[in-house]
């Protein structure tokens, strides 16, 4: 659990520094154990003892796929994806619009957006986009 916390941290302040940061490393490692992981279904990516990358799913919803940035473009996140997709119909995402790369990585593996905010309902106030797959 600690092992993720620290990665959401790192990949959040190394590929998304447009994003404030609202909480302490012990405040994320509470998230993650009290409320993200609770009734999720989680993967994990390691090299080795490390942990490079990982997914969470609840019901049809991506709420979490984070990979080591010196580790992007290796095909982790599209393993773990596809691993998210298996069994299901449908899947929705929220990502922030600003995120181009994340936004280029869902468009192509066919997510299509159905919904953009202003931010007001997250808690980074950060304007975002939902996605939704739908398998064919």
């Amino acid at each position: 659990m600690q092992a993720v916390a620290h990665l959401h941290r790192h990949v959040r302040k190394s590929c998304l520094p447009y994003l404030p940061d609202l909480h302490t490393p012990e405040e994320d490692l509470a998230y993650f154990r009290q409320v993200a992981f609770p009734g999720s279904t989680i993967w994990l990516a390691e090299a080795g003892d490390h942990l490079v990358g990982f997914a969470a799913a609840k019901d049809e919803w991506l709420d979490h796929l984070y990979i080591e940035p010196a580790w992007h473009g290796r095909g982790i996140g599209s393993a773990l994806l596809l691993a998210v997709q298996e069994g299901r119909s449908r899947l929705d995402l929220w990502t922030f619009q600003q995120n181009a790369a994340a936004r280029r990585f869902y468009e192509a593996r066919g997510f299509r957006p159905v919904e953009m905010t202003d931010g007001s309902g997250n808690d980074e106030r950060v304007p975002d986009i939902r996605y939704r797959w739908v398998r064919d």
